[in-house]
């Protein structure tokens, strides 16, 4: 198992998962725009192939319009 730290939660996960893993598993696969990983942006078309390691700390946006 791994540990990530999501938005300031501790979750925990199998070990060998993509971001995209991750955002499936969490069913927010639709709702994110951004993703950071220890404080880098990770690039949307990269998130499949972007595996996370014990201890990542995620940060996951979504732009809400409003005026």
């Amino acid at each position: 198992m791994m540990t990530l730290v999501i938005n300031g939660e501790t979750k925990e996960f199998q070990k060998g998962l993509t971001l995209l893993d991750v955002l499936k598993e969490l069913c927010l696969e639709d709702k994110v725009m951004a993703a950071a990983v220890n404080m880098q942006i990770v690039k949307q078309d990269t998130w499949n192939s972007y595996e996370l390691k014990d201890g990542d700390k995620l940060e996951l946006l979504d732009f809400v319009g409003g005026g």
